[in-house]
């Protein structure tokens, strides 16, 4: 269901509501008080005008439908603040084709204004507030600081396995393990692979060191995390100055250096201007993904800069120990394609709570 103005009201959209809403998305035009009417004459539901009227403000009222025109020939549109939360049939999106797909083949410029307004629902705040909550009474209940160095080093081996596993990487979580702790590299793995899951453990080790120099994020920060994922496995770091395309999604990120810097700026403003700190981790986690500021190791950089984020505000990193790499790719690829956040948000809320669960305990 969704909630109003930017999730903050409690009333929740009724039936006939998210009906009309459901209707006008799948329209190519604008839809009149008259048109909606029809519709349910069509379903063959009884609804009065005075109650349509007032269900179409109430949905532009809250930003999920365009009010064009006036008097007579008011007609609404759905807007793109819906579009940006509403859920989304993952399967059956991804049961289409790369190349049949509809998608937004280039980058948003205006995807910074649509995501100034709350990202999560009342609920959804709620539910991570009372997670944070939760790992803060473990943590603060463990006086050992060798149980706590103990837990931060699992996350980060953990970390270091699956965020290196998403991206290709063939070394098993034991595996990784035996590298990072014993120094010893796997058989059968190639030194890419091996300096992958290394790069790993020197960046997540980075960013819990300067953890307070995360309360806000800058360009230079960015930067220098991506450098730490980039040593010694050729690629090229600072901003890239070519294109580049995705496996999985015929959307083209910026090919201009200048537009990148521009979307980088953008990206840290919108950041540093959210309270919420499970905005700015999400956002860090989608924007970085999105805009692929560096020629290779941006969703590596955007995982990272999410983590440094929650710790910065003394909250648990995540491991993504329990994610599903082919799920995690369909919510980046969802949100290229139809700026759509529905399901990162999904994954982002699993992920964190796994990490209260399991971590710290």
């Amino acid at each position: 269901m969704i909630r109003l103005k930017g999730y903050k009201m409690a009333k929740k959209l009724n039936k006939r509501q998210e009906l009309i809403l459901d209707h006008i998305a799948k329209g190519d035009s604008a839809f009149s008080v008259a048109d909606i009417l029809a519709f349910f004459e069509k379903e063959e539901e009884k609804v009065s005008r005075i109650t349509i009227v007032r269900d179409l403000g109430l949905l532009a009222a809250s930003g999920l439908l365009f009010r064009e025109g006036a008097g007579r020939s008011v007609r609404y549109r759905i807007s793109a603040q819906y579009n940006l939360l509403k859920k989304i049939d993952v399967q059956k999106y991804f049961d289409i084709p790369q190349d049949e797909r509809s998608i937004k083949k280039r980058f948003n410029h205006d995807v910074f204004s649509l995501l100034e307004k709350n990202i999560f629902t009342g609920d959804e705040q709620k539910h991570l507030l009372s997670l944070h909550k939760e790992f803060q009474a473990h943590f603060q209940h463990i006086k050992s600081d060798t149980i706590l160095k103990k837990e931060f080093e699992r996350i980060m081996i953990e970390f270091s396995w699956k965020s290196s596993k998403i991206e290709g990487n063939t070394y098993s979580l034991l595996d990784t393990e035996a590298l990072i702790k014993d120094n010893k590299k796997a058989e059968g793995r190639t030194e890419e692979e091996t300096r992958m899951i290394l790069n790993h453990k020197n960046a997540f080790n980075f960013i819990m060191e300067h953890r307070d120099d995360f309360m806000t994020l800058s360009r230079a920060k960015v930067e220098h995390v991506h450098s730490l994922l980039a040593q010694n496995l050729h690629i090229t770091r600072n901003l890239r100055k070519a294109p580049v395309g995705i496996t999985g999604t015929n959307y083209q990120p910026l090919g201009n250096q200048f537009h990148i810097e521009e979307a980088i700026s953008g990206m840290i403003k919108l950041i540093n201007a959210k309270k919420d700190f499970f905005e700015k981790s999400l956002l860090s986690l989608a924007l970085l993904s999105y805009i692929q500021p560096f020629e290779d190791g941006n969703k590596r950089t955007a995982r990272l800069i999410s983590n440094a984020l929650l710790l910065a505000h003394n909250s648990i990193p995540m491991s993504y120990r329990a994610v599903n790499e082919t799920e995690y790719k369909k919510a980046s690829i969802l949100f290229y394609e139809q700026n759509n956040i529905s399901y990162f948000k999904q994954v982002f809320i699993s992920q964190y709570e796994f990490a209260v669960k399991n971590y710290f305990k």
